[in-house]
């Protein structure tokens, strides 16, 4: 490993003197036509203000104010590294014409940029790159900062997906710990023709979908990696997830504004799975989908200042398919806004599962025609032909306070659906008010299996929770075991 990082750094030192002798020439040769040449300024790396001034199009890119004051050399002005620790990938060979491949130059800017401290791979404003599949790889030197002020845009849909890449991701950062993925720019996930392949939900009778293949990349996954921080970008139309978490560990999110239309499969706009200590704050998703999904082995996340909607809601789950066990425990959803959406604060679990989800709450949440503000479902079932089963994944602990809106007719305003088998316990409301968006005629929340009270009196009343804890509970010691 070590004479291979030396190759590299060997290699971008390589290519500096490279473009340096290059420039020379070509400033030489250049001195009379100065009034002829362009150069784009490099944007300051610091995170967006908040909130964020909103543009014309909230989704077209955002030059960065200007960066350090003192000015480029002239023998600095054509390099691939320059003294600020900033490698353009226009000096690489990135063209920037949104039809030009430009997977191999951002692939050599990121090999040396990865090698030295505090480095900055620029994505300049003005420009559209197209790349193709790509793992950014790890380890690299601390405090790397991939600056995305321009557009970065896939292969348009998977007729142009070059076979031998993988379908099921394209942009992936692998191993990375120490990084700032920011800017004001744009990442295009061009997601229509993917999402208009056969095997995908249809918007005709009973959602009808034909076979196929159905593979439809992630637009953005960090897998293995820790202290991250993404801010600022707009991110719209991927072909599936927007950003996905795999085993991380401390992640901080600010100020993304993702989007993609409501109708769009499986365009969850955060999906986090084995990942602790998240941070989600100051941030815009509607999607096709849910805008947070949280899976199994996820812990201390904490969600605030989330507009969501139109789309799914924020979802814990869903948990336990296949019979597998799962666990979720420490997370706050608080001060947020859910609109327009099917559902609002919910826990899916599927039958045979094991294990818990524990330690929730969900606070000082404003519903805006939701379907279903409040949420607990643990027969979650994507057909009509799930099979009932005893185990189930335990949900207890979980805290509603604060929650206030109007909710859609069509569904009860709360519904808590627990295994028939594996109750849920310890279910707290405090401070409820959700009334319909139409009419005057207020539904009564559903409960099977629920035990639990409420603090304050609610709207509507909550009448159906059971009190206590069941002796199937009590006698159980390893129930929700994690």
């Amino acid at each position: 490993m070590e004479h291979s990082h030396v190759s590299i750094f060997i290699f971008c030192m390589s290519l500096v003197c490279f473009f340096l002798s290059t420039q020379a020439r070509w400033h030489q040769h250049h001195t009379k036509h100065k009034h002829h040449t362009h150069h784009h300024k490099i944007s300051e790396i610091s995170a967006p203000p908040f909130p964020a001034p909103e543009p014309s199009d909230p989704l077209a890119p955002e030059p960065s104010s200007p960066l350090a004051p003192e000015p480029s050399s002239p023998s600095d002005e054509g390099n691939a590294y320059n003294s600020t620790g900033v490698f353009d990938v226009r000096k690489f060979g990135a063209i920037g014409d949104g039809v030009t491949d430009d997977t191999e130059a951002f692939k050599m800017a990121w090999d040396c940029a990865c090698q030295v401290n505090s480095a900055v791979l620029h994505v300049p404003y003005g420009f559209s790159f197209m790349i193709q599949s790509t793992i950014f790889t790890g380890p690299c030197q601390g405090g790397l900062v991939f600056q995305v002020d321009g557009t970065i845009m896939p292969p348009d849909g998977p007729d142009d997906w070059p076979k031998n890449n993988s379908k099921r991701q394209w942009l992936v950062f692998y191993r990375i710990n120490g990084m700032y993925l920011q800017g004001g720019g744009l990442i295009d996930g061009r997601g229509q023709k993917w999402w208009d392949l056969p095997c995908k939900p249809h918007k005709g009778i009973n959602r009808t979908t034909l076979s196929g293949p159905c593979d439809s990349p992630i637009a953005i996954r960090f897998f293995l990696s820790s202290n991250l921080t993404v801010q600022g970008l707009k991110v719209k139309d991927s072909p599936q997830f927007h950003f996905r978490f795999d085993g991380c560990k401390n992640v901080h999110v600010e100020s993304l504004h993702i989007t993609a239309p409501a109708q769009s499969p499986n365009t969850d706009g955060i999906h986090i799975e084995n990942t602790d200590g998240v941070e989600i704050y100051n941030s815009v998703i509607s999607n096709g989908d849910d805008c947070i999904s949280i899976g199994s082995g996820c812990y201390d996340v904490d969600i605030k200042n989330l507009t969501c909607g139109p789309g799914h809601g924020i979802s814990i789950g869903s948990l336990g398919n296949h019979n597998s066990r799962a666990c979720v425990s420490n997370i706050t959803v608080r001060d947020s806004v859910v609109k327009v959406s099917d559902n609002g604060v919910r826990i899916k679990t599927w039958q045979g599962g094991s294990g818990a989800v524990s330690a929730i709450t969900f606070s000082n949440i404003h519903m805006e025609s939701v379907r279903n503000p409040i949420i607990i479902d643990q027969f979650y079932c994507l057909t009509k032909d799930c099979t009932n089963q005893t185990s189930a994944v335990y949900v207890s602990d979980i805290l509603y306070e604060s929650i206030k809106g109007t909710y859609d007719i069509r569904s009860p305003p709360m519904h808590f659906v627990c295994s028939d088998s594996v109750p849920c316990t310890n279910i707290s409301l405090s401070d409820i008010e959700l009334l319909p968006a139409q009419g005057d005629i207020v539904l009564d929340p559903l409960c099977w299996n629920a035990y639990g009270d409420s603090e304050t009196l609610t709207i509507p009343p909550v009448y159906c929770l059971m009190e206590g804890i069941p002796r199937s509970i009590l006698d159980n010691k390893d129930m929700g075991y994690c």
